[in-house]
């Protein structure tokens, strides 16, 4: 279907604006929007006191693709579970230093390796849950 896209949104029960500032700076993503429950016209459904400095929504980008997130409801718990969101280049060094940015404070489920589809493939887990797999592509979309 032309123009149809499929763009992750994330919920990060309050660390939404030091996630995305932390992927800004761990991989280069510009930070497109940030909309914070006290700026919206209306009171969101479910909204809880204390929350009107958080992130009622936030877009980035990553290259070309655009990642969103909130804070969502907090004090639900946070899970990244049943996926991961893939990064790649056709640029060696871009894929080490994401790599090694995202690995820190999280945790590394296979390091940078040669995979039969890949020179270098590594997943890891970052410092909020979120699940990376991180390879050097021949041919990146354009």
């Amino acid at each position: 279907m032309p123009g149809t896209l499929i763009e992750p949104y994330l919920f990060f029960n309050g660390r939404c604006e030091e996630a995305f500032n932390f992927y800004a700076k761990a991989l280069g993503a510009r930070i497109e929007r940030t909309v914070r429950y006290s700026e919206s016209p209306e009171k969101p459904p479910g909204m809880q006191p204390g929350m009107e400095a958080k992130i009622m929504h936030a877009s980035m980008v990553v290259g070309g693709a655009r990642v969103m997130g909130s804070d969502g409801c907090m004090g639900a718990e946070t899970k990244f579970d049943g996926f991961s969101l893939s990064l790649a280049s056709a640029i060696r060094g871009d894929v080490e230093k994401w790599f090694a940015a995202l690995s820190q404070g999280g945790k590394v489920t296979m390091p940078l390796v040669k995979t039969f589809w890949s020179p270098l493939f590594g997943m890891v887990t970052d410092k909020f849950g979120v699940g990376w797999m991180v390879s050097v592509v021949h041919d990146v979309p354009k």
